[in-house]
């Protein structure tokens, strides 16, 4: 990746960080903390890697989008928003009655979001269904799905892993955002789901193993699973929650926390020093 696309991306991530942290102030609730860890991936899928139209939302062969992980809509809506989807301005509307953008994505309200989620387990269950359904009708559109490490603590995920596996769903991606953290505390100690990217493997999935804030890496990593023929691929994204807050980073307590005013400030305040440093 050239150093001015990837000065691109990290500007378009920090204006999505900026975004989540304004919906979840003014909705006074919300999620944050993995909002903030999968902004970089979400960042670079649509502001560079998958087909998808604004003003043709429902293309029948646009690329697909799952956030199987849905409470961390706030970031998803932030990139969709700067994306073009609709109005940046209405992320301050963030779970209030009567906005497009509820606590959890959804299909019937929002511009680009190709699947309702929330239920964590499911998500990656109609991505698979839109990667057999490709398949079937000889589509070349590929299906992209975000699960937290938490999530895959669900059995639903590994019946979905296994079919996929066993359909040879190559055009099937999933993302594993492992930030080592859930609401009740690290992953490891509440259910550890450890070793991933081997069970991944075990699956009879393609792995790829990167450091989810690195432009560099993410764009090889998805290039390499659009690469990759016959079986899906998943890549284990290694992240920081709350990433680029400082307050927030690495905090459970922040997987679910909106912040007061005071905090908003402070949040605001370092992203957009982040942001000028950026553009200078």
């Amino acid at each position: 990746m050239d150093a001015a696309t990837k000065k691109q991306l990290q500007i378009k991530a920090c204006n999505v960080r900026m975004g989540v942290i304004e919906g979840v102030f003014n909705a006074k609730s919300g999620h944050p903390g993995g909002s903030l860890s999968i902004a970089d991936v979400l960042t670079y899928l649509y502001f560079e890697h998958i087909n998808v139209d604004p003003k043709n939302p429902k293309d029948e062969n646009r690329d697909r989008f799952v956030l199987s992980k849905g409470h961390t809509a706030p970031a998803l809506y932030a990139v969709l928003a700067h994306k073009g989807f609709f109005p940046v301005s209405e992320l301050k509307n963030l779970r209030k009655p009567g906005s497009m953008l509820q606590g959890h994505p959804s299909m019937k309200l929002t511009p680009g979001v190709d699947m309702s989620t929330g239920s964590l387990g499911q998500g990656i269950s109609t991505a698979v269904g839109m990667a057999l359904g490709g398949k079937i009708d000889n589509k070349d559109y590929r299906v992209y799905t975000v699960l937290g490490d938490g999530e895959i603590q669900e059995g639903q995920v590994w019946e979905a892993a296994m079919f996929a596996s066993a359909k040879g769903l190559d055009n099937l991606c999933a993302v594993i955002d492992n930030n080592n953290l859930q609401i009740d505390g690290s992953v490891a100690e509440v259910n550890s789901p450890y070793p991933i990217p081997e069970k991944f493997r075990a699956f009879g999935w393609n792995v790829i193993e990167i450091y989810g804030h690195s432009f560099d890496e993410i764009d090889a990593a998805f290039k390499a699973a659009s690469e990759f023929k016959g079986k899906p691929t998943a890549i284990t994204v290694k992240t920081v929650k709350g990433c680029g807050v400082s307050f927030m980073e690495d905090q459970c307590s922040w997987h679910g926390t909106a912040p007061n005013a005071e905090q908003y400030e402070q949040a605001m305040a370092e992203l957009q020093a982040k942001l000028a440093e950026l553009e200078a």
